[in-house]
């Protein structure tokens, strides 16, 4: 036993519902975490148990700098340090215990050993996946069973995420099982020498909506070419021999299986040790221009040094309607937004950016090599600022045009002027910061904006709901064609290294303003990525010469390696000089001992008051209740209701050539279009672009010129905000930032 570590910690444990100390001692030579009771147990050798390291990922939680997490064999354990530093040193100790293990070469007993244990584990955890169908089928009994649609529809958020684990479950036994065997001989690594037997499959009705028939075959065969399978050791030009199909049900020609690709491999399930898989195909039958997709389940195969052998049942039948997998179904309807949005007449729809974009992901297990291979370039801590990311996982707006979606509420942002005293102004300031985020983040899907380019800027205004405008022109501000009743937007990207985008917005006749900086830093968390919001706004209500600071919370996208999802985090201070009223805004990550997701809590004190006079409470793409002092109750902001006023931008054709939507347009034409490989060919020119016109600059001895903004110390400022034009005949005053 070689210890490379040992030292107490908590452990978190479901019994107790609570954190436990434990000693722990890390063994390097097994790949072992092993923890006791006590010191004393541990000199005396009762072990209360394990954790196995072998494949493990460790991950840590950016909002607390003493817990850490090992997610192995599917099951994810918590534990807690004294502090930063000691989380430090187990995090490094046990990655250089993962990577000792995982490198160590194995002889071929010890290979045979791990497979027997490897297929055990295999057989008991497709055992724990029956039982989890039938809880799942007994769920489905009691919604219907359910005397009202208030009932069913609680019942049935219970479904959806289960359904949602039972695939995810089944995609990663058959994942695994393939990595295992492509680790030691590729599947299908070349045309195999005898031709398939067609046999009687396994069960596998737990792994289908609907039982399959094995179909009966004819006696022409066919070669057909499977490509693309679904993982990067396995080759793209194998061949199989497989028979002629006849299809059941009212498709009663025989068809060839001739040329069909391979697109996704659905299920897995081990009986006495031989492993079953299948795979589904799209495949054209001759009288038709619809889809059949074919299943064959790959039963029985196995290996030795002398000979192969592969059995084969083959079914067949019509996808299901609906089904995301069929070819054919490349147009689906877009679900209706809860949210109103209200457009302006004046309003130019454009195609490519105006559509929502809120289809999810999906499983990140579809995309496994990709993920793996960015996965094993980081490490925990590490900073992604310069990692190029995939680009399926990007969404169609660049971070400067979200940064204006933030805005979507301009009422509510000008009301801030209306309030007649300094305490209404604090309220309504909070009331526009908590409204603002759902509309910035419209949905959980977890997609990335575009990295702007250096140089890039993005350009809008809002009209006011219930304002009548005069339609005079605010020719010297930022937005020459926005009227003065308008609120405008105006944003450019001042900095590469690190990423800086400056923003500043303005209603000339409500005399405010908001002016602002943000540096986004991301890092590597092992199951999640954090992006830190580095920067401040400072918002500006001219008349009263009020000038509110603002910060903003964290971004964090959570399960990236299986669906992931977005939350946001971190607590902000929100003050105001002048008058004293000051308010703490707290984004509550989701704990993994229970609570809700998007959990957001304010408060809000008067001057030299340390008890707040309001406490508000609720998710930030929900509603939020108000508890005044006063013992009044109230719904506060509530953004299924809120209505989304849409921003209006040029179109493409009258843009410069580096606002935003004109410059990534092909981009977004191409994910618009799903055709990811021509997205990342022109992300790639882009990027390409930015680095040769830096090189050029480097050579020359040349230093980037901003345009709209300009740096005052360690702050990004707008050249002409309004307070600057409206007091044109005086110095422009040193704004008051904080440290």
């Amino acid at each position: 036993m070689a210890i490379k570590m040992e030292g107490p910690l908590s452990k978190w444990t479901n019994v107790m519902k609570g954190w436990q100390y434990r000693w722990f001692v890390l063994d390097d030579s097994s790949g072992l975490l092993s923890y006791y009771t006590s010191k004393d147990k541990m000199v005396k050798g009762s072990r209360r148990g394990c954790v196995r390291l072998k494949g493990a990922i460790i991950g840590i939680d950016d909002e607390d700098d003493s817990t850490f997490t090992i997610t192995v064999d599917h099951k994810t354990f918590h534990f807690q340090a004294r502090d930063e530093e000691e989380r430090e040193r187990w995090i490094e100790a046990l990655e250089s215990a993962i990577c000792h293990i995982s490198g160590e070469k194995t002889d071929s007993s010890e290979r045979a050993s791990t497979l027997e244990d490897f297929e055990k584990k295999l057989m008991e955890t497709d055992a724990y996946l029956q039982l989890l169908i039938e809880q799942n089928e007994a769920l489905e009994k009691k919604i219907e069973e359910c005397p009202t649609e208030s009932d069913k529809e609680r019942y049935n958020v219970i479904k959806v995420t289960a359904d949602a684990m039972i695939e995810a479950i089944k995609h990663s036994i058959i994942q695994l099982q393939i990595s295992k065997e492509c680790l030691k001989e590729p599947i299908l690594n070349g045309a195999v020498g005898d031709s398939p037997l067609i046999t009687d499959g396994a069960n596998f009705s737990h792994y289908g909506a609907s039982p399959r028939q094995v179909m009966p075959s004819l006696s022409t065969e066919n070669v057909c070419r499977a490509s693309r399978l679904p993982h990067p050791h396995l080759t793209s030009q194998t061949s199989i021999s497989l028979p002629n199909l006849a299809c059941p049900g009212t498709i009663n020609n025989a068809f060839s299986v001739v040329g069909f690709n391979a697109f996704f491999i659905s299920g897995y399930k081990d009986h006495n040790n031989q492993c079953d898989l299948q795979l589904y195909y799209n495949m054209p039958f001759d009288h038709s221009n619809q889809s059949i997709k074919i299943i064959i389940i790959v039963s029985k195969f196995c290996w030795n040094n002398k000979k192969k052998t592969l059995a084969l049942t083959i079914t067949a039948h019509n996808p299901p309607a609906g089904d995301s997998s069929n070819a054919e179904s490349d147009e689906r309807e877009e679900p209706q937004s809860e949210t109103p949005i209200i457009s302006a007449a004046e309003d130019y729809f454009d195609e490519l950016y105006d559509t929502r974009d809120n289809e999810d992901l999906g499983s990140m297990e579809q995309h496994g090599s990709i993920i793996g291979h960015l996965l094993s370039q980081v490490r925990i801590g590490m900073d992604l600022t310069k990692v190029v990311l995939p680009t399926f996982i990007l969404e169609r707006r660049s971070l400067l045009e979200m940064f204006a979606d933030f805005f979507a509420h301009p009422d509510a942002f000008s009301k801030i002027a209306d309030a007649t005293n300094p305490r209404d102004r604090m309220v309504q300031v909070i009331r526009w910061y908590l409204g603002a985020f759902h509309a910035g983040r419209p949905s959980e899907v977890a997609k990335k904006p575009y990295n702007p380019i250096l140089g890039e800027t993005f350009k809008c205004h809002w009209q006011l709901p219930d304002v009548t405008s005069d339609n005079e022109k605010a020719n010297d501000g930022p937005i020459p064609w926005a009227s003065k009743d308008n609120l405008v937007f105006i944003a450019e990207q001042v900095s590469h290294h690190p990423p800086i985008s400056a923003f500043y917005s303005e209603n000339y006749k409500k005399r405010i303003s908001l002016d602002g900086y943000i540096w986004t830093k991301s890092k590597f968390l092992g199951l999640s990525i954090g992006v830190h919001m580095i920067g401040e706004c400072v918002l500006s209500v001219i008349d009263y010469d009020e000038e509110y600071t603002l910060t903003f919370p964290s971004a964090y996208g959570r399960s990236i390696l299986t669906v992931p999802w977005v939350e946001l985090g971190g607590k902000i201070n929100i003050n105001c000089v002048k008058t004293g009223y000051s308010a703490l805004v707290e984004f509550h990550t989701k704990p993994f001992y229970g609570s809700k997701k998007h959990k957001v809590t304010a408060q809000i004190f008067e001057p030299n008051d340390k008890k707040p006079f309001v406490n508000i409470e609720g998710e930030w793409n929900g509603v939020m209740y108000a508890k005044w002092a006063s013992g009044k109750n109230e719904v506060f902001v509530d953004t299924k209701t809120l209505p989304i006023i849409k921003k209006i931008v040029r179109p493409r054709d009258q843009q410069g050539d580096l606002e935003s939507r004109r410059l990534w347009r092909d981009v977004t034409f191409y994910l618009k279009e799903k055709r990811v490989d021509e997205a990342t060919e022109e992300k790639h020119k882009l990027e390409q672009r930015q680095r040769d016109e830096a090189k050029d600059r480097k050579d020359q001895g040349l230093k980037w010129e901003t345009q709209y903004f300009h740096e005052v110390g360690e702050h990004w400022v707008y050249q002409s905000p309004l307070v600057k034009r409206l007091n044109s005949s005086t110095p422009q005053t040193q704004r008051k930032r904080p440290s």
